[in-house]
C-alpha cells in the first residue's frame, strides 16, 4: 500500500506532463498556422525549439542536481512554461511567437528528464516500478492526441494555448507534491557534464540512444503523409498511431520483468533489433495488415529503448549527477540525434518516398553493432535495477 501511495504523485505528474506533450506534438503546428505562419516559418520554429531543448536540458538538469530543493526547480520550470503560454493569444508574427515558444518549449521539455531522475531515485528506495508509473504518461498522451483533435473540430485552434496553460497549472500542483528521495548518506558528485562525457561507456551509450531515438524521424514526420498517400484514411492512420502507443503502455506495465531478465543493455538490443525489423517493413509495404502488425513493435523501438536508457542512467550516473545525466541523454537523443535525423528525413522522403525508412533501419543496425563494445566496457559501478 505504501508503494502505491508513493507511486500516485509520480503517475499524476507524468499524466499531466505527457498530456501537454500530446497537445504540443500533433497540434502546435496547427496553432501556428492559425496565426498566419507558413510552412517554412513553422518548420524553422520547431527546429529551433529542438536545438534549444538540446542546449538547455543539461543546464536545467545540473541546476536540479545542485539545488537543495529540486522540487522548486520543477515547480519553477512549470510556472515559466505557464506564463509563457499565456502570452501566445496576444502575439502575432514569427519573431514574438518564436521567442515565446523557445521559452515555453525549453522549460517544459526540461521537466521530463528531471522528473525521470526523481522518479527513478524514489523507485530505487521504495520498490515502485518505474514502468508502471511512466505508462500513465503514455496513456495521457494517447488521450490528448485522440481527444484534442475532436475538440479542435468544434472550437478551432485558438483553444490550444489555453489547454496547455491548464495543463501547466496542474503540473505546478503535482510537481510540488512529489515525494523526495530519502537521504542515503552518499556524498554527491559535484562535477558537471564533462565528467559524464569522459566516461567512455556513458558517451557510447549516448550515441546508441541518439541512433535509436533518431531512427523514429521518418515515422514521426512522414508516416501519416506516406500512409494517406497510399490510400489509407486519416482515421486509419490515427488508429495505427494509437496502436503503437497502446503497445508502448503494455510494455511499460510489465517492463520491470524485462529489465530484470535482460538488463538495460539487453533492452537497448531489443529496441535496435525491433527497429531493424520495423523500419525495413515500413519501407517495403503499406498494406494495412502489415502496418497493423508492425505497429506493435513500437513497444520495442520506443518503450524498450526508454526503459533501457532510464535504468542504464540509474546504474551508471554518479550520485549527484542523475538529473544532469538525464538532461544530457535527452539532449543527445531527443535533441541532437532527432534534430539531425529530422533534417535528413525531409530530403530523403522527397527523394525516395517510403524507402526513406531504410535509412532509419540503418540507424537501428548501427545501434545494434555498438552494443557489443558497450557490453565490453562494463564497470563495477553498474548496479542491479529495481523490478516490479
Amino acid at each position: 500500500m505504501a508503494g502505491r501511495r508513493d507511486a500516485l504523485p509520480f503517475a499524476a505528474f507524468f499524466a499531466a506532463l505527457f498530456f501537454a506533450l500530446g497537445v504540443f506534438l500533433p497540434f502546435w503546428p496547427v496553432y501556428l498556422s492559425s496565426k498566419g505562419l507558413d510552412g517554412a516559418a513553422i518548420g524553422t520554429i520547431l527546429a529551433l525549439g529542438t536545438w534549444t531543448k538540446a542546449a538547455m536540458n543539461p543546464v536545467f538538469g545540473r541546476l536540479a542536481d545542485r539545488s537543495k530543493r529540486p522540487r522548486r526547480v520543477l515547480v519553477g520550470l512549470a510556472a515559466v512554461a505557464l506564463l509563457g503560454t499565456l502570452t501566445f493569444p496576444a502575439l502575432s508574427g514569427m519573431g514574438p511567437l518564436l521567442a515565446a515558444y523557445l521559452v515555453v518549449f525549453a522549460t517544459f521539455q526540461a521537466l521530463i528528464p528531471i522528473g525521470d531522475s526523481r522518479t527513478l531515485r524514489v523507485a530505487a528506495q521504495t520498490g515502485i516500478a518505474y514502468g508502471r508509473v511512466r505508462l500513465w504518461g503514455s496513456a495521457a498522451f494517447l488521450a490528448a492526441t485522440l481527444g484534442v483533435g475532436e475538440l479542435l473540430d468544434r472550437t478551432g485552434a485558438q483553444i490550444i494555448p489555453w489547454l496547455l496553460a491548464a495543463t501547466f497549472a496542474a503540473l505546478i500542483v503535482v510537481a510540488a507534491r512529489l515525494p523526495a528521495p530519502a537521504p542515503d548518506g552518499t556524498r554527491p558528485d559535484h562535477r558537471g557534464v564533462t565528467a559524464l562525457l569522459r566516461d567512455r561507456r556513458f558517451a557510447l551509450f549516448l550515441i546508441v540512444g541518439a541512433l535509436l531515438q533518431g531512427s523514429h524521424a521518418v515515422y514521426y514526420a512522414f508516416s501519416a503523409v506516406h500512409w494517406t498517400a497510399s490510400g489509407h484514411t486519416a482515421a486509419t492512420v490515427g488508429w495505427l498511431w494509437a496502436e503503437g502507443v497502446i503497445a508502448e503502455i503494455a510494455l511499460f506495465a510489465v517492463g520491470g520483468h524485462f529489465v530484470q531478465r535482460l538488463g538495460p543493455v539487453g533492452l537497448l538490443g531489443v529496441a535496435a533489433l525491433g527497429g531493424l525489423i520495423r523500419w525495413s517493413t515500413l519501407a517495403a509495404t503499406t498494406a494495412l495488415p502489415a502496418l497493423a502488425a508492425i505497429q506493435l513493435l513500437h513497444a520495442a523501438t520506443f518503450a524498450a529503448a526508454h526503459l533501457g536508457a532510464m535504468h542504464f542512467i540509474t546504474a551508471r550516473a554518479p550520485h549527484g549527477l542523475q538529473a544532469t545525466a538525464q538532461g544530457t541523454y535527452s539532449a543527445a537523443s531527443g535533441g541532437v540525434g532527432m534534430g539531425l535525423a529530422m533534417l535528413a528525413a525531409g530530403a530523403l522522403y522527397d527523394a525516395v518516398g517510403g524507402r526513406a525508412f531504410l535509412a532509419m533501419g540503418a540507424m537501428s543496425l548501427g545501434a545494434l553493432l555498438l552494443l557489443a563494445p558497450l557490453m565490453r566496457l562494463r564497470s563495477p559501478t553498474d548496479v542491479t535495477v529495481t523490478t516490479d
